[in-house]
């Protein structure tokens, strides 16, 4: 599974605070990483300068082998809550998709 993170010019990041937030991703969505091509992580600050609660937007979207895109959002006030909450917003999406397809195979 390919991991890709990209940010608005409002938020300061290094290779290092990359890594933890693709390791976070990595952790949460790990049961599916097989099934998983690549999961896109787009971070924006909300409010530019002007700080204020949940100002950090996450986009994530993970594509599954054979499967459309899910896309999930989450805001927080810092980019690794919001990281999580989407992260675990995708696990939720994929594990819905994975039954629904299973409950197909069963039958």
């Amino acid at each position: 599974m390919f991991v890709q993170i990209n940010t608005d010019n409002q938020i300061v990041t290094d290779a290092e605070s990359n890594e933890r937030l693709e390791q976070r991703v990595r952790d949460k969505l790990a049961r599916f990483e097989q099934r998983l091509t690549h999961v896109e992580i787009h971070v924006t600050d909300v409010n530019g300068p002007k700080h204020s609660n949940n100002d950090k937007r996450v986009s994530l979207e993970a594509r599954p082998n054979g499967h459309q895109p899910i896309a999930v959002h989450a805001e927080g006030a810092r980019i690794a809550e919001a990281v999580s909450s989407a992260a675990n917003k995708a696990a939720r999406a994929l594990d819905h998709l994975f039954g629904k397809l299973a409950d197909k195979t069963r039958h």
